[in-house]
Protein backbone atom coordinates (compact mmCIF):
# COMPACT_ATOMS: atom_id res chain seq x y z
CA UNK A 1 0.00 0.00 0.00
CA UNK A 2 1.07 3.47 -0.70
CA UNK A 3 0.43 5.81 1.99
CA UNK A 4 -0.74 9.25 0.29
CA UNK A 5 -1.98 12.36 1.13
CA UNK A 6 -3.98 14.87 -0.74
CA UNK A 7 -3.07 18.91 -0.48
CA UNK A 8 -6.11 21.37 -1.82
CA UNK A 9 -7.30 24.56 -0.73
CA UNK A 10 -10.88 23.97 -2.53
CA UNK A 11 -13.08 21.62 -0.64
CA UNK A 12 -14.97 19.96 -3.39
CA UNK A 13 -11.27 19.04 -5.22
CA UNK A 14 -10.06 17.49 -2.17
CA UNK A 15 -13.48 15.41 -1.90
CA UNK A 16 -13.02 14.60 -5.02
CA UNK A 17 -9.25 13.31 -4.60
CA UNK A 18 -10.38 11.96 -1.95
CA UNK A 19 -13.10 10.18 -3.75
CA UNK A 20 -10.03 9.12 -6.79
CA UNK A 21 -7.81 7.77 -4.15
CA UNK A 22 -11.06 5.63 -2.57
CA UNK A 23 -11.01 3.91 -5.92
CA UNK A 24 -7.31 2.41 -6.50
CA UNK A 25 -6.93 -0.46 -4.15
CA UNK A 26 -3.28 -0.09 -3.54
CA UNK A 27 -3.45 3.77 -1.80
CA UNK A 28 -4.30 4.50 1.64
CA UNK A 29 -5.58 8.27 2.43
CA UNK A 30 -3.60 8.65 5.87
CA UNK A 31 -4.35 12.60 5.65
CA UNK A 32 -6.04 15.76 4.05
CA UNK A 33 -4.73 18.90 4.43
CA UNK A 34 -6.47 22.03 3.57
CA UNK A 35 -3.12 24.02 2.69
CA UNK A 36 0.63 23.51 2.33
CA UNK A 37 1.49 24.39 5.83
CA UNK A 38 -1.00 22.29 7.69
CA UNK A 39 0.56 19.23 5.30
CA UNK A 40 4.04 20.57 6.41
CA UNK A 41 3.27 19.82 10.45
CA UNK A 42 1.51 16.68 9.05
CA UNK A 43 4.55 15.09 7.00
CA UNK A 44 6.63 15.93 10.40
CA UNK A 45 4.65 13.20 12.24
CA UNK A 46 3.45 11.16 10.01
CA UNK A 47 5.49 8.75 7.22
CA UNK A 48 4.06 9.38 3.43
CA UNK A 49 5.16 7.65 0.00
CA UNK A 50 2.60 10.09 -2.01
CA UNK A 51 1.40 13.19 -2.30
CA UNK A 52 -1.46 14.75 -4.50
CA UNK A 53 -0.88 18.66 -4.69
CA UNK A 54 -2.97 21.60 -5.37
CA UNK A 55 -0.49 24.39 -6.67
CA UNK A 56 -2.39 27.37 -6.47
CA UNK A 57 -3.13 27.75 -2.41
CA UNK A 58 -2.50 30.78 -0.47
CA UNK A 59 -0.15 31.37 1.67
CA UNK A 60 2.51 28.34 0.42
CA UNK A 61 1.88 27.44 -2.93
CA UNK A 62 2.23 24.32 -4.35
CA UNK A 63 5.79 24.49 -5.94
CA UNK A 64 7.06 26.42 -3.31
CA UNK A 65 5.94 23.59 -0.87
CA UNK A 66 7.93 21.19 -3.13
CA UNK A 67 11.05 23.08 -2.69
CA UNK A 68 10.13 23.69 0.89
CA UNK A 69 10.84 19.96 1.65
CA UNK A 70 13.93 18.53 2.84
CA UNK A 71 12.83 14.65 2.65
CA UNK A 72 10.83 14.56 -0.68
CA UNK A 73 7.70 11.65 -0.98
CA UNK A 74 6.70 10.88 -4.45
CA UNK A 75 3.82 13.74 -5.57
CA UNK A 76 1.80 13.95 -8.14
CA UNK A 77 0.58 17.88 -8.91
CA UNK A 78 -3.08 18.16 -9.60
CA UNK A 79 -4.44 21.83 -10.98
CA UNK A 80 -6.23 23.73 -13.07
CA UNK A 81 -3.34 25.26 -14.67
CA UNK A 82 -1.21 24.02 -17.53
CA UNK A 83 0.96 26.78 -17.25
CA UNK A 84 2.86 25.69 -14.41
CA UNK A 85 4.15 21.96 -16.38
CA UNK A 86 7.42 22.90 -17.15
CA UNK A 87 8.16 23.87 -13.62
CA UNK A 88 6.90 21.54 -11.76
CA UNK A 89 8.44 18.57 -13.99
CA UNK A 90 11.85 20.34 -12.96
CA UNK A 91 10.75 20.07 -9.49
CA UNK A 92 10.73 15.75 -10.35
CA UNK A 93 7.04 15.71 -9.62
CA UNK A 94 5.64 12.26 -10.86
CA UNK A 95 3.11 13.34 -13.36
CA UNK A 96 0.55 16.78 -13.86
CA UNK A 97 -2.80 16.27 -13.89
CA UNK A 98 -4.85 19.30 -14.90
CA UNK A 99 -8.39 19.65 -13.47
CA UNK A 100 -11.03 17.98 -14.04
CA UNK A 101 -9.28 14.72 -14.13
CA UNK A 102 -11.20 11.60 -15.57
CA UNK A 103 -10.61 8.53 -13.32
CA UNK A 104 -8.77 7.13 -16.09
CA UNK A 105 -5.90 9.24 -16.48
CA UNK A 106 -5.80 9.50 -12.52
CA UNK A 107 -5.35 5.57 -12.27
CA UNK A 108 -2.17 6.08 -14.62
CA UNK A 109 -0.63 8.39 -12.73
CA UNK A 110 -0.91 6.49 -9.78
CA UNK A 111 0.09 3.44 -11.64
CA UNK A 112 3.51 5.31 -12.60
CA UNK A 113 4.05 6.12 -8.49
CA UNK A 114 3.70 2.31 -7.67
CA UNK A 115 6.02 1.30 -10.53
CA UNK A 116 8.83 4.17 -8.95
CA UNK A 117 8.01 2.87 -5.73
CA UNK A 118 8.51 -0.52 -6.53
CA UNK A 119 11.65 -0.10 -8.37
CA UNK A 120 13.04 1.76 -5.33
CA UNK A 121 12.32 -1.13 -2.63
CA UNK A 122 12.92 -3.74 -4.78
CA UNK A 123 16.83 -2.19 -5.71
CA UNK A 124 17.15 -1.39 -1.79
CA UNK A 125 15.87 -5.23 -0.84
CA UNK A 126 18.51 -6.29 -3.15
CA UNK A 127 21.16 -4.54 -1.57
CA UNK A 128 19.97 -5.30 2.08
CA UNK A 129 20.10 -9.33 0.91
CA UNK A 130 23.14 -9.68 -0.85
CA UNK A 131 24.99 -12.71 0.84
CA UNK A 132 28.80 -11.57 2.28
CA UNK A 133 29.41 -15.07 0.60
CA UNK A 134 29.10 -17.17 -2.21
CA UNK A 135 29.46 -21.01 -3.59
CA UNK A 136 31.55 -22.46 -6.28
CA UNK A 137 31.68 -25.84 -7.66
CA UNK A 138 34.88 -27.50 -6.82
CA UNK A 139 35.45 -31.37 -6.88
CA UNK A 140 31.81 -32.16 -7.52
CA UNK A 141 30.97 -30.38 -4.69
CA UNK A 142 29.89 -26.63 -4.12
CA UNK A 143 32.43 -24.80 -1.80
CA UNK A 144 31.57 -22.03 0.02
CA UNK A 145 33.50 -18.53 0.12
CA UNK A 146 33.43 -15.71 1.91
CA UNK A 147 34.08 -12.41 0.26
CA UNK A 148 35.96 -10.94 2.79
CA UNK A 149 38.63 -13.95 2.26
CA UNK A 150 38.84 -13.21 -1.66
CA UNK A 151 42.26 -11.27 -2.63
CA UNK A 152 42.08 -11.04 -6.17
CA UNK A 153 40.61 -13.75 -8.90
CA UNK A 154 42.21 -14.25 -11.84
CA UNK A 155 40.45 -15.91 -15.14
CA UNK A 156 42.11 -18.90 -17.19
CA UNK A 157 40.11 -19.29 -20.23
CA UNK A 158 36.71 -21.38 -18.80
CA UNK A 159 38.33 -21.26 -15.38
CA UNK A 160 38.90 -19.16 -12.56
CA UNK A 161 41.50 -19.22 -9.79
CA UNK A 162 40.27 -17.79 -6.59
CA UNK A 163 42.90 -16.40 -4.56
CA UNK A 164 42.14 -16.61 -0.49
CA UNK A 165 43.58 -14.74 2.60
CA UNK A 166 43.02 -18.26 4.30
CA UNK A 167 44.93 -20.42 2.04
CA UNK A 168 48.53 -20.43 0.53
CA UNK A 169 46.44 -22.97 -2.58
CA UNK A 170 43.71 -20.96 -5.46
CA UNK A 171 40.63 -22.54 -5.43
CA UNK A 172 39.62 -23.34 -9.39
CA UNK A 173 36.40 -23.98 -10.55
CA UNK A 174 35.11 -23.83 -14.22
CA UNK A 175 33.34 -20.14 -14.44
CA UNK A 176 33.06 -17.52 -16.42
CA UNK A 177 34.77 -13.71 -15.61
CA UNK A 178 31.69 -12.24 -16.22
CA UNK A 179 30.13 -14.63 -14.17
CA UNK A 180 32.23 -14.62 -10.98
CA UNK A 181 32.02 -10.26 -11.61
CA UNK A 182 28.42 -10.80 -11.37
CA UNK A 183 28.28 -12.66 -8.18
CA UNK A 184 30.63 -10.30 -6.61
CA UNK A 185 29.38 -7.24 -4.76
CA UNK A 186 30.57 -3.88 -6.97
CA UNK A 187 31.49 -1.91 -3.62
CA UNK A 188 33.90 -4.50 -2.63
CA UNK A 189 35.59 -6.20 -5.97
CA UNK A 190 37.01 -4.04 -8.71
CA UNK A 191 37.85 -5.53 -12.59
CA UNK A 192 41.58 -4.39 -13.25
CA UNK A 193 42.06 -6.17 -16.51
CA UNK A 194 40.40 -8.73 -19.13
CA UNK A 195 42.03 -11.64 -16.45
CA UNK A 196 41.90 -10.23 -13.11
CA UNK A 197 39.15 -9.30 -10.34
CA UNK A 198 40.64 -7.43 -7.01
CA UNK A 199 39.59 -6.89 -3.64
CA UNK A 200 39.25 -3.56 -3.28
CA UNK A 201 40.31 -4.06 0.45
CA UNK A 202 43.59 -6.20 -0.58
CA UNK A 203 44.84 -3.59 -2.95
CA UNK A 204 47.55 -2.02 -1.14
CA UNK A 205 48.95 0.24 -3.65
CA UNK A 206 48.69 1.51 -7.17
CA UNK A 207 50.64 2.70 -9.98
CA UNK A 208 50.16 3.39 -13.66
CA UNK A 209 49.67 -0.01 -14.89
CA UNK A 210 49.97 -2.06 -11.73
CA UNK A 211 48.09 -2.55 -8.91
CA UNK A 212 49.71 -4.65 -5.56
CA UNK A 213 48.49 -7.21 -3.08
CA UNK A 214 51.44 -7.04 -1.24
CA UNK A 215 54.14 -8.35 -3.23
CA UNK A 216 51.75 -9.71 -5.64
CA UNK A 217 51.84 -7.13 -8.72
CA UNK A 218 48.83 -7.36 -11.26
CA UNK A 219 48.27 -5.55 -14.43
CA UNK A 220 45.63 -3.06 -14.63
CA UNK A 221 44.19 -3.58 -19.04
CA UNK A 222 43.74 -0.38 -20.78
CA UNK A 223 40.10 -0.87 -20.82
CA UNK A 224 39.76 -1.15 -17.48
CA UNK A 225 41.45 2.19 -16.38
CA UNK A 226 38.67 4.54 -15.83
CA UNK A 227 37.35 2.36 -13.28
CA UNK A 228 40.83 2.01 -11.38
CA UNK A 229 41.30 6.25 -11.58
CA UNK A 230 37.68 6.44 -10.50
CA UNK A 231 38.41 4.18 -7.28
CA UNK A 232 41.88 5.85 -6.46
CA UNK A 233 40.37 9.77 -7.08
CA UNK A 234 37.57 9.16 -4.73
CA UNK A 235 39.50 10.65 -1.69
CA UNK A 236 41.47 12.88 -3.52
Amino acid sequence: MLRCIAIDDEPLALELLEDNISQVPYLELVGKCNNALEALKFLQEHPVDLIFLDIQMPGLTGLQFIQSLTIKPMIILVTAYEKFALEGFNLSVIDYLVKPVPLERFIKACNKALELYNLKHKQVASKEDQPDYFFVNVDYSLQKIDNADVQWIEGLKDYIKIFLKSSSKPVITRMSMKSMEDILPAARFIRIHKSYIVSIASITSVRKNSVFIGQMELPVGENFKDGLSSLTNKNG
